[in-house]
């Protein structure tokens, strides 16, 4: 009888060698017949799940569009049930936060694929739809706990959701340099010292978007 194989499970086992590759080498390196290699398949298995190397880089930047997008709703969820101006919801939106950057392997792994997809996004227009799509769905995040955090006054709505924007905006910026910083220099840029930037922006957010 021929072997049954797993198809989900074969194209994640692919998925995760892209992964790996990029990690490591760079997206340039992630073709074809480097990835069959790396998943110790042969080319042709590979593309028995994807049919060229621009769907399987456009369903990988998908896949990590998606643990990313998933682990800060699942964090989101947890902050709405922390009660607002204590240390508990305090560390809820630290936590949130955190799940962008490159604080364990996991989420090293993760940023550092995204990043490297979305820079790809400029001159590979067939990753566009998902860089377009990660960063609508990380900016609605943001925006919404800029929204929350901020004490924006009533007086001029169009200003204050100009002002809320530019600090949802500010605070995406801070997250893609503390990411950028501590994938390229992990001995400084240390997750205590990610905290203590994020500490540092949190506590002048209030104050900034309610400044006229």
């Amino acid at each position: 009888m021929p072997k049954f194989v797993d198809a989900g499970l074969r194209r994640q086992e692919v998925v995760e060698a892209v992964f790996r590759i990029v990690a490591a080498d760079g997206l340039e390196r992630a073709s074809l017949r480097e990835v069959a290699d790396e998943a110790e398949l042969a080319v042709g298995s590979v593309r028995h799940y994807f049919a060229s190397s621009d769907e399987l880089l456009t369903h990988s930047f998908g896949v990590v569009v998606d643990r990313i997008v998933g682990r800060l709703t699942a964090a989101d969820e947890r902050l709405a049930e922390a009660q607002p101006g204590t240390p508990e919801h305090r560390q809820a939106v630290l936590t949130l936060l955190g799940e962008l950057l490159p604080l364990d392997d996991e989420r090293a792994v993760d940023a550092c694929v995204w990043m490297a997809f979305k820079n790809a996004a400029r001159t590979k227009p067939f990753l566009a739809a998902e860089a377009d799509r990660s960063h609508r769905a990380v900016a609605a995040i943001v925006g919404r706990l800029v929204m929350d955090l901020s004490s924006a006054a009533d007086t001029d709505v169009a200003e204050d959701q100009q002002r809320l924007v530019t600090e949802a905006e500010r605070l995406l910026a801070t997250l893609d340099g503390l990411t950028m910083h501590a994938l390229l220099q992990p001995e400084w840029m240390t997750a205590q010292m990610c905290g203590d930037v994020l500490e540092s922006h949190l506590s002048g957010l209030g104050s900034h978007a309610g400044s006229h």
